[in-house]
């Protein structure tokens, strides 16, 4: 068993299609053939521990009122051997379940059984999943919206692992078009600037003005010197390009590293074109009728696809465009490497290309639900009160790299966590490196450290470390403050059910501060030493499994659980 509530859901369901049965032989109900029933969590705790609304499910084939039904099925359920203590109807046929206890005391048993494994869950099944993230062209450094993607991404590629799924995660390197070119033309300027004065060159009015550009072009000409001056254009440019890229490229994977995260796959944007795979895919569209030719150039056709316009994939001149590589690039995610599902992370002013993605896969036999794009909206950072555009150190736009030396990683990553990706998020600076309770990374990091204190305090003053579950009274657990944070612990497994399904590692973050403050609340309310043995060694059990769930938590989106604050 991997959560309680899993157990309590087939325990609902299988009496339910009992009763339904029971009902049937006495014909005081029809032969009902049954849906998927939706059993649920109700918000408000006067309604039970959990919920269904099978009576308005099968309403039509009842050929009864929600209600009566509900009323039929209850003097028909059986409870022996479950966690149901009683039910009551609600409403128009909601039918309420109110659980004994033992579910509490169970779901801290399976905490100490399963340790750093508790929360897994088998959701995905091994299917095979790539979640591609970041992908930022290689032409400067990181800024905020990569650091927000950076975050979702790679908290939903670990909610999906936790949830059973096999993940890939994968940055796409854009070293290929008009992007690449502009870096080149940019870096060509600037090295001519270098060598011949600034006011002798002119440059380009698109190209790239960061500082960085001019700090690769004075490095080259450290090493190189005036060598490019008698190279093409064309050479020239291309040799630069050849030196700055895998400096930016490693500086990137650089960054990443201290923002915790490493990908298994670095994918070429350039190799596409040379191993031949976007011609591949172009003359594919275009054999098999998805295509139109006008003015030139090769579009995708809108009409085939039910799109708004059509899409040009082979400019007049020959030159295949982003969009071209882009569905190469999904095909080869797909059909090449067999990935059954593939989530993409994009900022919001992508929203208009995601239509386009999806139906340009399904010339592949691909469905649109195989290909899921999650839009993630814009950071604004404060300090001050103030937005904050600048960085304290550089007085440059603020990168992620400048980000992480001033709050550090667990506060970067907790806050861009703390709001669902569609979401505006507000970054507070001052309040992300303050040491009160009012920073939330702070809070939940600060419940374990003092967990682990209590811990170590007991062991080496009283010689007392907590005792294996099946040496403990769990039942002497009464409190309400007790009772509150066992079933905190429990919702575990089900939390990364929910996020694995939404793709919102959001609710993880919201979970451990519920859970860090249902701690300090039993903590104010509840003594562990000093009580008596029996007493203590409950709460001592309740505390460590509080610490193991907290830890599983953050290790899970890559925050550190210090053991001392």
């Amino acid at each position: 068993m991997n959560s309680v509530f899993e157990e309590i859901r087939k325990q609902i369901v299988s009496s339910t299609k009992d009763a339904f049965l029971a009902c049937e032989k006495k014909g005081t109900l029809p032969a009902i053939e049954l849906p998927e029933m939706v059993v649920e969590v109700p918000r408000e705790r006067g309604f039970g521990d959990f919920s269904t609304n099978i009576a308005m499910q099968v309403a039509k084939q009842a050929k009864l009122a929600p209600r009566k039904t509900a009323e039929l099925l209850l003097s028909e359920y059986q409870f022996s051997g479950t966690y149901i203590d009683r039910v009551e109807i609600a409403g128009p046929g909601f039918i309420n379940f109110y659980l004994n206890k033992e579910w509490l005391y169970d779901s801290l048993k399976l905490v100490q059984q399963k340790k750093e494994r508790y929360g897994e869950v088998e959701v995905g099944k091994g299917i095979k999943v790539n979640v591609e993230f970041v992908s930022a062209n290689p032409t400067g450094p990181l800024h905020m919206g990569n650091a927000r993607g950076g975050a979702l991404g790679d908290c939903i590629a670990s909610v999906l692992k936790k949830a059973g799924y096999e993940v890939t995660r994968e940055f796409y390197i854009n070293d290929a078009g008009n992007q690449i070119e502009r870096f080149g033309m940019s870096l060509e300027a600037r090295y001519l600037q270098a060598l011949k004065g600034e006011d002798q060159v002119e440059f380009p009015e698109d190209g790239y003005h960061g500082e960085d550009i001019i700090e690769h072009a004075k490095a080259y000409i450290e090493q190189y010197g005036d060598s490019l001056l008698h190279k093409t254009p064309e050479e020239r440019r291309q040799i630069l390009v050849d030196y700055a890229l895998p400096i930016n490229i490693q500086r990137i994977k650089s960054a990443l590293a201290t923002y915790g995260i490493e990908y298994d796959v670095w994918f070429s944007e350039k190799s596409l074109h040379e191993s031949g795979a976007v011609a591949e895919t172009v003359q594919f569209l275009k054999d098999n009728g998805f295509t139109v030719e006008k003015e030139g150039a090769i579009w995708l056709s809108a009409e085939k696809l039910g799109l708004e316009k059509d899409e040009v994939l082979v400019r007049n001149n020959g030159v295949p465009t982003y969009m071209a590589a882009d569905i190469a690039y999904h095909r080869n995610k797909f059909i090449t490497r067999q990935f059954n599902w593939a989530i993409d992370l994009w900022g919001a002013d992508h929203h208009g290309h995601v239509a386009r993605m999806k139906a340009a896969m399904t010339p592949f036999g691909i469905k649109s639900e195989q290909l899921e794009v999650v839009l993630f909206q814009l950071v604004r950072l404060y300090r001050n009160g103030e937005i904050a555009r600048m960085s304290k150190r550089t007085g440059k736009a603020i990168s992620l790299g400048d980000l992480l030396e001033e709050v550090g990683r667990d506060a970067a990553r907790f806050f861009f966590n703390l709001k669902t990706s569609g979401s505006h998020l507000d970054f507070d600076l001052d309040l992300a490196v303050k040491q009160s309770n009012d920073n939330p990374v702070f809070y939940v990091q600060y419940a374990h450290a003092r967990i682990c204190s209590i811990l170590r305090r007991l062991a080496e003053e009283e010689g007392v470390v907590p005792k294996s579950f099946d040496q403990v009274d769990l039942t002497l657990l009464k409190e309400k403050e007790e009772e509150e944070l066992m079933r905190r612990l429990a919702e575990y497994p089900e939390e990364v059910t929910l996020s694995a399904k939404s793709l919102e590692p959001s609710r993880l973050t919201r979970y451990v501060m519920d859970v860090a403050a249902s701690f300090h609340s039993f903590y104010n309310a509840c003594r562990v030493k000093g009580e008596e043995e029996g007493l203590m060694m409950a709460r001592l059990l309740l505390v460590d499994s509080t610490r193991i769930v907290i830890k599983n938590v953050l290790e899970l989106i890559r925050i550190s659980a210090p053991e001392k604050m």
